[in-house]
C-alpha cells in the first residue's frame, strides 16, 4: 500500500496552493488527491476570475489580510509565468443615498487595508471610467484585476509537482478512517495511507471531516451562481468591472459586470440554492443531496428571516427568468438589452451554514487528530489562495514538528 507524509484531498486552488507550499519549505513526502481528471473543476475553475484587493473586508480580518497580500503576491505570479492578467480596476456603483453612504465606509476600510480607491461623484465622474454605468456615486479601485483561474491552478501545481508532490488524478477519496499512526484513505481506486491528512475538498470538505468527527456543528449548502456573457458586438457596455454597492448583511454580491482575461464579458451570478452540490444547471438534481440540504435543521433557520426569504425568491426567479436575470444587470447599466446576453456557464458556492442558521462568512479551519479541515474557503478564495496556502502549511508543518525555529 502506497503511503505518504502527508495527503491533500483536492487539487484546487487551496490545496495546490498548500501542496506547493509544504514542498518548499520541507522535505515531507507529499500528494494530492483529486477526484476529476482534470484540475480546477469546481469552484477553483468555475468562477470570476477576479482578484479582489481588500477594500470590502473589516480592517484586521483574516479575509482582509489575504485579499490584500493576495492579489499583490497573484499579480507577481501571473507576471513571472506568463498567466492571463487583466488589471482592469473595478468600479463598484451606488444607487442610493443609502448605498452612498456606504462606499464612504468602503473608502475608510480600503485607506485602513493599504489599497488605493477613490470616491467619484455624480454620473460624469463614473463614465469617465465606465460610460454606460448609471448611479449617485461610485468608488473606483484601479488595484482590482482578472486572471484566468484555470491556468493559474495548474501553474500552481506545475511548481508542486517540479518540487516533488504527486498528483492522483480521478481519485475520488470516499472515506477517511482514523488509525493509530495516521490514516487510511478510502478511495475509487484502492487504499492509500498517509501520516497527515489536509481536506482541501471543497464542497465535501464537511462530509470528510464529519467522518473523523471535526466539524459537525457545520455543513456545506450548495449556492449554485450563473453567469450570462455580453455578445461580442456589445462588449463595449463594459470597459473594466461594474459592481453593485454591497450590502453587509447579505454574503451574496449580487449580478455585476467582469471583463476577463479573454476579453469575454461576464455577468452575474445569482445565487440560488443548488439541488446537489456539482447540480450546475437548475435541471440538475442529486436527490440524496437535497435530501440532505433540505433536512439541515441550519439551512431552515436560515431562511427564517422574511429578508432571507425574499432574496431566496428572487435569487430563484432569475435562475429560470430570463428577464428577471436581465433586469438586475440592466441596474447598473440601463443600456443593456435582453438580447445581450446569452447563457454562460455556473459555478457552486460552497457555502457554509453553523447548525443555528448562521451564513458562515470568514475562512474557517479545524485541526482533527493528525489533520487540518478547510471547511470554508468563501470568497475571496482564489484572491488568497497564495498566503492562504501558506497559512495552512505552516500549521501542518507546526502540527509535524517541521517548522523552522
Amino acid at each position: 500500500m502506497v503511503t505518504h507524509d502527508v495527503a491533500i484531498v483536492g487539487g484546487g486552488c487551496v490545496g495546490c496552493s498548500v501542496a506547493k507550499s509544504l514542498a518548499e519549505q520541507s522535505s515531507l513526502d507529499i500528494a494530492v488527491l483529486e477526484k476529476e481528471y482534470h484540475l480546477a473543476e469546481h469552484q477553483s475553475g468555475r468562477n470570476s476570475g477576479v482578484l479582489h484587493p481588500g477594500f470590502n473586508y473589516e480592517p484586521g480580518s483574516l479575509k482582509a489580510q489575504f485579499s490584500t497580500e493576495g492579489t499583490r503576491r497573484m499579480k507577481e505570479y501571473a507576471r513571472a509565468n506568463d498567466i492571463p492578467l487583466d488589471e482592469c480596476g473595478v468600479v463598484v456603483v451606488a444607487q442610493s443615498d443609502e448605498e452612498e453612504a456606504r462606499l464612504e465606509t468602503l473608502k475608510a476600510q480600503a485607506d485602513e487595508n493599504g489599497v488605493e480607491t477613490e470616491i467619484l461623484h455624480g454620473e460624469e465622474q463614473i463614465k469617465q471610467y465606465e460610460p454606460h454605468a448609471v448611479g449617485h456615486a461610485a468608488l473606483h479601485c484601479p488595484e482590482a484585476a482578472s486572471i484566468d483561474s484555470q491556468k493559474y491552478v495548474y501553474t500552481l501545481a506545475s511548481d508542486a509537482e517540479d518540487s516533488g508532490v504527486d498528483f492522483y488524478m480521478g481519485y475520488a477519496v470516499e472515506q477517511l478512517r482514523r488509525r493509530r499512526d495516521g490514516y487510511l484513505i478510502e478511495t475509487n481506486k484502492g487504499r492509500l495511507e498517509a501520516d497527515y491528512v489536509v481536506n482541501a475538498a471543497g464542497l465535501y470538505a464537511d462530509t470528510l471531516a464529519h467522518d473523523v468527527g471535526v466539524g459537525e456543528e457545520y455543513q456545506v449548502v450548495p449556492f449554485r451562481g450563473e453567469y450570462y456573457e455580453l455578445t461580442p458586438e456589445r462588449r463595449d457596455l463594459c470597459e473594466s468591472m461594474i459592481y453593485p454597492t454591497p450590502d453587509p448583511s447579505l454574503p451574496f454580491l449580487g449580478v455585476h459586470y467582469t471583463r476577463r482575461t479573454d476579453d469575454k464579458v461576464i455577468v452575474g451570478p445569482n445565487a440560488v440554492l443548488a439541488f446537489g452540490r456539482e447540480a450546475y444547471r437548475n435541471t440538475n438534481f442529486d436527490v440524496g443531496e437535497l435530501v440532505e440540504t433540505l433536512g439541515y435543521e441550519g439551512f431552515w433557520k436560515l431562511l427564517g428571516s422574511p429578508k432571507m426569504m425574499q432574496v431566496a425568491w428572487d435569487e430563484l426567479r432569475k435562475s429560470y427568468r430570463k428577464e428577471a436575470f436581465v433586469d438586475a444587470a440592466r441596474r447598473l447599466v440601463p443600456d443593456a438589452r435582453s438580447s445581450d446576453f446569452r447563457r454562460s456557464y455556473a459555478g457552486i458556492r460552497a457555502q457554509v451554514v453553523r447548525d443555528d442558521g448562521q451564513l458562515v462568512k470568514d475562512p474557517v479551519f479545524e485541526r482533527g487528530p493528525d489533520s487540518l479541515h478547510v471547511l470554508n474557503a468563501v470568497s475571496p478564495g482564489l484572491t488568497s489562495s497564495l498566503p492562504f496556502g501558506d497559512f495552512l502549511a505552516d500549521e501542518v508543518l507546526n502540527d509535524l514538528g517541521e517548522a523552522e525555529t
